[in-house]
């Protein structure tokens, strides 16, 4: 008899699509091959402030739930990274200047839910957000240094001072994914919802590329 797929794989496989989706996404493309400008990447870190604000309140109210407890991790923090980003590239005034998008508002709203009533759900966003800021994000930023001029002012969301090695940092969070004593149903909801973020992001990307034409 086969032995089961761990749930961190099957949890990869069953989301693919969408992730690719969302990393096929117009604005991100131009963003990353130079085609996007500065103002581009501000207006997108702008979006994860509002982004992180509402997830890092969540993990607050999840420190408690010995599941979420697991994944919750004080060197995963990117709301400072975040603010003192926007401070070197917007000035002191910076609060002033952003605002959230409409799917903004919906993605942060369904943080917030979750992130009250539901661990599963919580750890579904953080995973989707997190694993990718360790992942894809590194890349990311090495492509803004690379086309904008940045050294690491302005890109501190992306680096993880704290985490020497992200990749024994992944694999222990996906260890800790597959060890959770969920039922079966409760493993195709948390699937379930890493997709829904990742639907999410796109809608941003949408978002932020009609934003752009329209400005």
């Amino acid at each position: 008899m086969a032995e089961p797929i761990p749930f961190s794989e099957a949890l990869r496989e069953r989301t693919r699509g969408v992730h690719q989706e969302s990393e096929g996404a117009v604005f991100m493309q131009d963003l990353m091959s130079g085609k996007g400008s500065r103002d581009d990447y501000i207006a997108l870190l702008g979006q994860h402030y509002f982004i992180y604000e509402a997830l890092e309140q969540a993990a607050e109210g999840m420190a408690d739930d010995p599941v979420a407890a697991l994944f919750i991790s004080p060197k995963l923090t990117r709301l400072p990274a975040i603010e003192a980003d926007l401070e070197f590239l917007l000035g002191a005034g910076w609060r002033d200047r952003i605002a959230p998008l409409p799917s903004t508002m919906r993605y942060t709203a369904r943080i917030r839910e979750v992130g009250s009533s539901w661990p599963g759900g919580f750890i579904a966003h953080h995973y989707t957000r997190y694993l990718g800021d360790l992942s894809g994000g590194q890349i990311i930023r090495t492509l803004l240094q690379r086309q904008y001029g940045f050294d690491t002012n302005g890109v501190g969301f992306y680096l993880f001072a704290e985490i020497a090695k992200p990749k024994l940092f992944k694999d222990t969070y996906r260890s800790q994914l597959d060890a959770v004593q969920w039922t079966e149903e409760e493993r195709d909801r948390v699937i379930g919802e890493v997709g829904l973020a990742f639907r999410f992001n796109t809608e941003l990307f949408d978002d932020l590329a009609t934003a752009k034409a329209a400005a």
